[in-house]
């Protein structure tokens, strides 16, 4: 049954269909993330805090207000310069106004700085925690969004790049030509290069009444001297500006310092900390579940910021000292922190005891992530344990598949359902050629192999009666000639296929659009293809669309 939502369009209102997929239809989904869409009170040994639906979240509110201790002066001062780097709405401003107050909470959410603002889940990220948010305040709480751009992690290949759909429908990667090494995204910087990705990824779209649009957002928000952090900030900053979504980049000066406390606590409890997610590991696979991230014994849940800014990983050493994973230089747990107390800037979270430093720094009341998150959750809800914190509880972001009217169309026009996708194109061929293509061809096949199946068969009886093994070897003829004979077939297809181009382009633009690389279109393609296509009234489309009851993979029909 589809869900019919309004939405403005470029002349009136424009209406949605969205239907709903259960995640165990959709390959690669973890046994934990389903088991935990499916039931997630089945696993509360895992995720102590977990909730039935985002409307229990309430419930915790006087808990995380009671064990919030950081200065909210301290921690809105540096919101505001972030976000004023950023060149933010009032309406965020406003929203770190309301922050300061102490009967405020957060929804927390956040991702690393991709390309362009990366996957498309980003944004959805993003306005699951808004739509959050404003479900609190309905229910007259004191609530805001949190977007947590994730400047600490040093993969930049994770994130210096963009896919879109060119304007051949073509699967296009957009690359700038940055190289670091092991430094923070956050403090690597844009060079002339990105001048260059811009006009490539403007160039390889359709042009439309919206692309002078998208090329202001784009060059606006990234240019050569900007950082990872504050372009992605920019963009993501513009793109939900009537929403009020604060940034934070843990990357600022102020926003180390307040965390400080919070590395030192972790330091002094990092035996306690890696037992514990040694052990939780180990209960994970017990019950059946794989360990999201893998936790050896020399585990530090810290990294370590060298003299010339590279992140690098802390391993415990001989005689109960720690070593950087690179060289030679070593710590006690005592230098380490007073490190943290001193210069908090030479140190960040991995990824177990980011969410639980975010928890510090704000007064979160739920946290909405990916189906990975929610499975590491599972392991750092032990940290939470050790550091004598209350767990959040985590919630799936909204997660959408856009099917824009001329896929719909093909979708139509060859009876194939979303899920059939899963199958793959040689699964959707006999099909696709048999029942739409050719079939007379297909007819002469299905006679064939009815008429050799009918004389092998009785060729079988009379061999069997003269001699029982003359009959096994026709077994094993008969297994070469169907065979054969299906091999024949998947061929002819194939090349039905090829010979019709218009039904091989509009299937291949099908699944390039709905299945880029057989992944969900969230996880690869960039929002840039859709404002082109349609404005940035596709973010409205998207945030109207967010249905936080609905823990379902939501297919939109444009």
């Amino acid at each position: 049954m589809e869900q019919e939502i309004a939405c403005p369009g470029s002349s009136g209102n424009i209406i949605l269909r969205a239907a709903s997929v259960p995640f165990a239809q959709i390959p690669g989904q973890s046994k934990l993330f389903r088991q935990y869409q499916n039931d997630p009170l089945s696993l509360k040994k895992f995720y102590p805090s977990v909730v039935a639906s985002h409307t229990e979240i309430s419930e915790r509110i006087p808990q995380v207000l009671a064990s919030y201790g950081v200065d909210r002066e301290k921690l809105c001062n540096a919101l505001i310069a972030i976000n004023q780097r950023m060149n933010a709405s009032e309406r965020v401003f406003e929203h770190i106004s309301l922050l300061r107050e102490a009967d405020c909470v957060a929804v927390l959410t956040g991702q690393q700085a991709g390309l362009f603002s990366g996957p498309l889940y980003t944004l959805y990220k993003a306005l699951s925690a808004v739509r959050a948010a404003e479900c609190l305040r309905g229910r007259g709480y004191k609530a805001v969004p949190v977007f947590w751009i994730a400047t600490e992690d040093h993969d930049l290949d994770e994130v210096n790049s963009a896919y879109v759909l060119d304007k051949d429908s073509q699967l296009l990667e957009v690359k700038t030509g940055v190289s670091a090494s092991d430094l923070p995204v956050g403090n690597v910087c844009f060079d002339a290069s990105i001048e260059s990705a811009v006009s490539e990824l403007l160039a390889s779209l359709k042009q439309t009444e919206f692309s002078s649009e998208l090329k202001q957002l784009l060059q606006s928000s990234y240019a050569p001297g900007d950082d990872f952090g504050t372009s992605f900030g920019k963009l993501l900053s513009a793109m939900t500006a009537e929403y009020g979504l604060v940034l934070v980049d843990p990357l600022e000066p102020e926003v180390k310092r307040l965390a400080g406390p919070a590395y030192v606590e972790a330091i002094r409890r990092s035996d306690r900390i890696v037992k514990a997610l040694v052990d939780r590991s180990n209960e994970l696979a017990v019950d059946g579940y794989e360990a999201q991230v893998a936790i050896g014994d020399d585990y530090f849940p810290l990294f370590w910021h060298s003299d010339d800014g590279r992140r690098l990983a802390l391993r415990s050493g001989s005689k109960g000292t720690y070593r950087i994973k690179v060289g030679d230089k070593e710590f006690t747990i005592d230098d380490l922190a007073s490190i943290a107390e001193r210069s908090p800037e030479r140190l960040s979270p991995t990824v177990v005891l980011r969410p639980v430093v975010q928890d510090f720094l704000f007064p979160t009341v739920c946290y909405f992530g990916g189906g990975a998150e929610i499975s590491y959750f599972a392991q750092n809800s032990e940290v939470y344990r050790c550091m004598d914190r209350p767990v959040t509880p985590i919630l799936h972001r909204q997660s959408f598949t856009v099917v824009e009217s001329r896929v719909r169309r093909t979708m139509k026009s060859y009876d194939i359902a979303f899920t059939d996708l899963f199958k793959g194109l040689d699964a959707l061929l006999p099909k696709i050629v048999d029942e739409f293509l050719d079939r007379k061809t297909a007819g002469t096949f299905a006679e064939v192999e009815e008429i050799i199946n009918t004389q092998l068969n009785r060729l079988d009886r009379e061999l069997i009666s003269i001699d029982p093994t003359l009959a096994a070897n026709l077994a094993t003829r008969r297994r070469k000639i169907v065979y054969h004979i299906a091999a024949l077939q998947k061929k002819f297809r194939a090349a039905e296929l090829r010979k019709d181009e218009t039904t091989h382009r509009r299937i291949e633009s099908m699944f390039r659009s709905l299945l880029p690389n057989m992944h969900l279109q969230e996880r690869t393609l960039n929002v840039s293809y859709f404002l082109d296509q349609h404005g940035k009234k596709f973010v409205d489309w998207m945030y109207r669309s967010v249905d936080l009851d609905d823990r379902s993979h939501r297919v939109l029909y444009l």
